[in-house]
């Protein structure tokens, strides 16, 4: 893909696809998402007890996404990070604690 150039990107239904994928993959390979959406899970179902107002579901659901988020682009981080340095390293250890200090 050339940077500028649309005639190489892909449609928005495939790119959609894509994150799907990658979403299915993260559910089957990391543990630490699927506590995640269960404590997502749980924050839904004490709202619908508590009968939150819509504001304060606005802030929980954007909670949940924004720690869905930066779970998801830990776990892209590290699967860099094992690409590029298959062997134990310092630094690539540091910089999978720091992802998972994010």
């Amino acid at each position: 893909m050339i940077p500028g150039s649309n005639s190489d990107h892909p449609s928005f239904k495939k790119s959609f696809g894509f994150a799907l994928q990658g979403f299915r993959y993260t559910l089957a390979t990391e543990r630490n998402i699927r506590v995640m959406l269960g404590g997502a899970a749980f924050a839904v179902v004490m709202g619908l007890v508590l009968q939150l107002d819509l504001v304060s579901w606005a802030i929980v659901l954007l909670c949940i996404g924004c720690v869905l988020a930066a779970e998801l682009m830990n776990t892209a981080i590290e699967t860099v990070v094992d690409l590029v340095s298959p062997e134990y390293h310092p630094l690539a250890g540091h910089a999978k604690d720091i992802a998972a200090a994010a």
